[in-house]
Parts: C-alpha cells; structure tokens; sequence
C-alpha cells in the first residue's frame, strides 16, 4: 500500500509540474501573439501612410509642376500634337 501511495504521490507531482509548464508555455505564447499583433496594426499604419505619401507624389499637378521649374518642360501647343492610332490587332494568336 506505502508503494501503492508513493507512486501515486510521484504521478501527481509529475501532473502539478505538466500543468504548470504548459501554462507557463500559454502565457509565453500568448504574449508573444500579442507583440506579433501590435507589430501588425504598425506595419498597417505604416502602409497607409505610404499609400498617401506615393499619391500625394504621383499627382499630376505634381508632376507637372516639378516638369515645367526644374526641367523646363511645356505643355506643346494643340496644332503640334499628333495621335498615332494603335497598330491593328492580328486575328492570329
């Protein structure tokens, strides 16, 4: 019976320590999904902020602006403006 209780006694110790590591290992993995989520809504804002700085350079009055100061550039005049049509489309594939 004392070996019958010994063993049980060992059993439970062993389970007291199971539920304490997994718990611990939880705890760990859950502050480390917390960090990771945190890390997201970052990178998110950051995106969006990069999304309005890349619009905000590809306006075309931007565009224009920077085309006419530094480079010198003007828009041509209406009767110096040629529209090429596009070539045919070929029926062979």
């Amino acid at each position: 019976m004392i070996r019958l209780d010994a063993l049980l006694f060992v059993l439970l110790l062993l389970c007291a320590l199971a539920v304490v590591t997994s718990q611990n290992e939880a705890r760990r993995l859950f502050a480390e999904l917390q960090d990771e989520e945190n890390r997201s809504r970052e990178l998110e804002i950051q995106f969006g902020q990069l999304q309005l700085e890349q619009s905000t350079w590809a306006m075309q009055s931007r565009i224009e602006q920077i085309a006419s100061k530094q480079l010198g550039m003007r828009v041509p005049d209406a009767d110096r403006v040629r529209v090429v049509p596009p070539p045919p489309a070929s029926s062979n594939p």
